[in-house]
């Protein structure tokens, strides 16, 4: 008999990091029941939803052992400039806690009568140092690429581009010829942390050399969505690619937040209109808009006289603290616009954007084009307008719209701190969405079809 193989997880502390990595352990053990699997989970006290999530998932995965690593002092400011180097650092003070949970699954194995070997490590994309930890113990270590396949093939082709076309030395129009891109991909596309330079540039220039010292890459995506980008990204030099996706949680944050009665009235509302009429905007759980651009937003929202229903937060208080609900909404918005819509449109803080999309009523979704964003709302058959906001999303908005044909534009660079998106954008991208061509809303429904069948036909008979 086959004896038990023990896989080790590690993921960045944020929901759109963690979700994903855990769906992809729960898929894993259900194709293979000879693995088990440990999650080793970096605790952030500035972004209490993450710990929310990790404690009911603790107690409903009963296959998965969670290890929750001891707290170190978090990097102080004369050690970073960006959160991509914040949050860098934060997981490399991790490195001897890493080595010494591994060690003791390893000890483990010797002092067991059925040893289930540690027989890989899995990391994600900021946390390359582990890398140093599995050659150290002599375990295979694996990435698991939460983000698309195209951006995969950026950040690969990242520490051969010129820092001068990339960064903020570059012309604005300056278009970059990238891999994984059928279109020249222009500059003011690229993350808001590769543009600025500094130390989040270097930060991701250091991790995206490493990624190929791993054994293989399980990149969150299906073939038929991204044929061109995973098969541009498996080159020589490239560890094996293995797109697994989409993996998701179908059953979104609701079985898990605590705000059930919000939950109930927002579904209560949309079960009041009609299939398709209404349009979702949200931004995502570490997304928001200043006060003056919340202001055109809905100004423009209501100028397009569509059914609407609007999660609108509050930007973080703390530097790596996570947008919160407003305390009073009639504060946020222009005035008497509650009462102008209230007919029209449901606003509101947190919502479960996984159970809004798949409800009926919902017809086109504006989004700041996270992946996991794009992946639920392929699934769910509902196409998107793009509002990128930070990190990759603008180069995911860019492949949606330019690569893919599968979403309309309200703006491909949008960036915090860019130029307002005005009234009469934002009232022209909603019309465009909810109006858009038969040939948007094919080949979304087309992926739909395509995402479903990916799924139930997911090999994961990869394992070497």
């Amino acid at each position: 008999m086959a004896s038990k193989l023990q896989l080790v997880f590690i993921s960045t502390p944020a929901i759109g990091n963690l979700v994903p990595t855990v769906e992809f352990v729960k898929h894993l053990l259900h194709h293979h029941p000879r693995f088990s699997a440990t999650i080793l989970l970096i605790n952030m006290p500035q972004r209490p939803i993450v710990n929310t999530y990790t404690q009911s998932i603790s107690a409903t995965a009963t296959n998965i052992q969670f290890i929750h690593l001891p707290t170190v002092d978090p990097p102080t400011h004369d050690q970073f400039q960006s959160s991509v180097a914040y949050i860098s650092l934060l997981i490399h003070k991790h490195k001897p806690h890493v080595k010494r949970a591994i060690s003791s699954l390893i000890g483990t194995e010797s002092a067991s009568d059925s040893p289930a070997r540690v027989a890989g490590l899995f990391i994600d994309m900021f946390c390359t140092s582990m890398i140093d930890v599995a050659n150290e113990l002599g375990i295979p270590c694996y990435l698991f690429f939460q983000s698309p396949a195209a951006f995969f093939g950026f950040m690969i082709d990242l520490p051969i581009l010129n820092p001068q076309l990339v960064t903020g030395f570059s012309d604005s129009g300056t278009e970059l010829s990238l891999r994984s891109f059928r279109n020249s991909v222009p500059r003011l596309v690229l993350p808001g942390t590769v543009l600025k330079g500094g130390d989040g540039y270097s930060w991701c220039v250091q991790h995206a050399k490493r990624y190929t010292e791993t054994k293989g890459i399980v990149v969150n995506t299906f073939k038929e969505l991204e044929s061109y980008a995973v098969n541009s990204i498996s080159t020589d030099g490239v560890p094996k690619v293995y797109p697994i996706g989409p993996v998701l949680d179908l059953n979104g944050p609701s079985h898990w937040h605590p705000d059930q009665a919000r939950v109930e009235t927002i579904i209560r509302w949309l079960d009041c209109q009609a299939t398709s009429s209404v349009v979702f905007l949200c931004f995502g759980s570490m997304g928001s808009l200043s006060g003056a651009q919340v202001k055109e937003l809905a100004f423009g929202l209501e100028r397009s006289g569509f059914r609407f229903l609007w999660s609108v937060r509050e930007p973080p208080k703390t530097e790596q603290g996570l947008p919160s609900d407003y305390v009073s909404l009639n504060d946020a918005l222009p005035n008497g616009f509650l009462d102008r819509t209230a007919e029209m449109g449901l606003v509101c803080g947190w919502v479960p954007q996984v159970t809004i999309l798949a409800h009926h009523a919902i017809g086109g979704f504006v989004s700041h084009c996270g992946w996991n964003s794009i992946l639920e709302s392929l699934w769910h058959g509902v196409p998107i307008a793009t509002w990128p906001i930070y990190a990759e999303q603008q180069m995911n908005a860019f492949e949606m719209v330019k690569e893919l044909g599968s979403a309309v534009e309200i703006r491909l660079d949008y960036k915090e701190g860019s130029d307002l998106v005005s009234t009469e954008e934002v009232e022209r991208g909603i019309k465009k969405l909810m109006e858009c061509d038969e040939e948007v809303r094919r080949k979304v429904k087309e992926m739909r079809d395509e995402s479903r069948m990916a799924l139930m036909e997911m090999d994961l008979q990869w394992w070497p």
